[in-house]
């Protein structure tokens, strides 16, 4: 399962987080998920693949886009470089449209999310909500930023972990490495805190003519 699928499996996330100051990655992370309903930024995602034999070096693929959330259960990735592709959590089902295969796949949210790194987007309340899929604990800070660690407790080896780098009062750096040792880096900017989406700013509707694939 690549780095793109785990983000939604979804496919991504934190953002902007209101943490008291000097407090270690938990707390930081802790309010974000009390006080941050809804967000928006863009993103650079590197994906960086095991060096395999008579490679000079790994291989990496970036990509660019817009990302936003409102809580508790929406979310949209919008990847506009190299290939267009939408990834859509609109509470009930989750939707990945393919612009260049015109096509779209579409499945349950609730059978999609689990121990992923969408799951850390989608939820709400507090880090207690989302201790029966994930084992968490703070790492040092580094380069500025705070810095939380997130373990899966289920050893479908699909992840192998989720750290998250925060700068003040927002998420600065996400790192996902899958069970295939396959990782990626995604980096936020342009960080817009409440800006009044609304529920049906995330309705999905299938293209004219797309194939439909549910799952």
């Amino acid at each position: 399962m690549n780095i793109r699928t785990l983000l939604t499996a979804a496919a991504v996330s934190l953002l902007s987080l209101a943490g008291p100051a000097h407090a270690d990655g938990l707390s930081a992370l802790d309010s974000f998920l009390r006080e941050v309903d809804s967000a928006r930024a863009d993103f650079t995602q590197v994906v960086t693949s095991p060096k395999k034999s008579g490679e000079a070096a790994p291989r990496q693929r970036t990509s660019t886009g817009r990302f936003e959330f409102l809580r508790p259960d929406r979310f949209r990735f919008v990847y506009a470089k190299p290939f267009e592709q939408t990834i859509v959590a609109d509470g009930q089902r989750l939707w990945l449209h393919d612009v260049d295969l015109n096509q779209v796949s579409v499945r349950a949210q609730k059978d999609a999310l689990g121990s992923t790194p969408a799951a850390l987007i989608a939820s709400g309340g507090d880090l207690s909500a989302l201790r029966a899929a994930f084992d968490f604990k703070a790492l040092p800070e580094k380069d500025g930023l705070q810095w939380v660690e997130a373990l899966p407790k289920a050893r479908d080896g699909q992840l192998q972990r989720v750290r998250i780098g925060l700068r003040g009062n927002q998420l600065a750096v996400l790192e996902i490495v899958d069970g295939l040792g396959q990782r990626s880096e995604l980096t936020f900017k342009g960080w817009q805190a409440s800006p009044g989406l609304k529920p049906g700013d995330f309705r999905f509707e299938p293209p004219v003519g797309a194939d439909v694939i549910r799952n």
